[in-house]
């Protein structure tokens, strides 16, 4: 029985900024923007090459803003990643060494949304 993580729901307090930020500051693609109901948006986005979306919107039982903690993004080199976030303007943690050094996995970067939910950047360099 398969059973994939595709969707993860992010509380937000404001659609439109936190759509902004992570389209345009984070780099996630838009995949739909839509009003299917009265009182309910659900805007969905995806990070590069990444096969699990989030949704974002009004009308969903998401919890409350700022309420998420620990989607990890994992990417082949932190380093570049953290600059590239960082020059986009988001505010973004240095690089940090969290085990032994080398081992795989071990290197992070931290950043939140305008609400306060966070998101760690880990580095998975793949042979």
């Amino acid at each position: 029985m398969d059973m994939r993580l595709e969707v993860i729901g992010i509380p937000v307090s404001d659609v439109e900024t936190a759509k902004v930020f992570y389209v345009e500051k984070v780099g996630f693609l838009l995949d739909h923007d839509v009003s299917p109901a009265p009182g309910m948006r659900v805007v969905q986005m995806t990070p590069p090459g990444s096969p699990c979306s989030v949704v974002i919107g009004e009308g969903m039982p998401l919890g409350e803003p700022g309420t998420t903690k620990g989607p990890q993004l994992v990417v082949e080199d932190v380093d570049a990643v953290r600059r590239e976030l960082a020059g986009r303007g988001v505010e973004i943690t240095e690089v940090q060494q969290l085990g032994p050094e080398g081992a795989p996995g071990s290197r992070f970067a931290f950043f939140a949304d305008p609400d306060g939910n966070a998101w760690s950047v880990q580095e998975m360099r793949r042979s």
